[in-house]
């Protein structure tokens, strides 16, 4: 769906009179493969990148050197351009960002409509897609008496309602609370298990990505560390190093399996960790 090869960007700083002060590297030399389907989790702190590279997933930006591909496109080929953003949607921070309706509904057929789409695809698009990401009760809504998640929901509706392959996730729970977060993380996973749509988040919430097939861990532009969720959390120690954590949850299966406890490895969810110590206390009759 999404390809890298040897993926370079670099940002030019120049002064009042243009000319070029410094050079800053922000991509450097990334290889990425995403499969059709697939959920894709990138990992990283601020500035390591990861937004960047999400930018170019989409023809946003354009490498300075290397090549990205989507679905068999190469996003600097100009004749593809309308295609590629058409089948890789993109999700931003900011829900307010995205909006432009006065009502939800209208909102959400935007693209389509931008698109040509007939009248009666549109609400039919706008319906579906309300559907997916639980809001269809909210169709005759104003964006502006929606929270945080609920306009995310909104937003990523949008997106689905231009039957994209794709949907980039960038840091899309960012601005919101721990209710909104798990909103949008669930629309993501339903997105992409129940309609097959490829999604690829970007994230510095640890708890977002154990549901991934596959996690990315940048830092200063390098893919520093891949493998499926438990490969990567497996490595406490690493991911401090790249000033990351863990999981609350499987930080806490670390110490209490560093203080003696039989538990495995890695621990990734709350239920997992209760299963754990039942198991544990059935063992040894307590």
């Amino acid at each position: 769906m999404i390809r890298t090869e040897n993926l370079v960007f670099e940002y030019i700083r120049r002064d009042e009179e243009g000319n070029v002060e410094g050079i800053t590297r922000a991509i450097d030399e990334v290889d990425l493969d995403v499969k059709p389907g697939q959920f894709i989790a990138i990992l990283g702190h601020n500035g390591s990148g990861k937004s960047t590279l999400a930018k170019h997933f989409n023809a946003l930006l354009y490498p300075t050197e290397g090549e990205v591909y989507v679905d068999g496109m190469n996003t600097e080929d100009d004749d593809h351009l309308w295609d590629i953003r058409q089948e890789a949607g993109m999700i931003f921070q900011n829900p307010d960002n995205q909006i432009i309706g006065q009502v939800v509904e209208e909102d959400v057929g935007f693209g389509p409509e931008n698109m040509g789409v007939p009248t009666e695809e549109i609400w039919e698009r706008v319906e579906e897609s309300l559907k997916a990401v639980n809001m269809l009760s909210f169709r005759k809504s104003s964006p502006n008496h929606l929270s945080g998640g609920q306009k995310q929901r909104v937003s990523i509706a949008g997106v689905i309602a231009m039957h994209p392959k794709c949907i980039i996730m960038d840091e899309p729970t960012a601005m919101l609370d721990p209710n909104g977060r798990k909103d949008v993380i669930r629309a993501a996973r339903a997105l992409n298990s129940v309609e097959g749509i490829t999604v690829i988040l970007i994230t510095h919430y640890m708890e977002e990505v154990i549901y991934a097939d596959k996690v990315f861990v940048m830092d200063k532009g390098h893919i520093e560390m891949q493998g499926t969720p438990r490969e990567i959390f497996a490595q406490v120690d690493r991911l401090k190093e790249l000033k990351l954590g863990v999981p609350q949850v499987t930080l806490l299966a670390h110490e209490l399996k560093k203080s003696g406890l039989d538990l495995p490895e890695v621990v990734l969810s709350r239920e997992e960790l209760v299963q754990e110590l039942i198991r544990l206390r059935d063992r040894n009759g307590k």
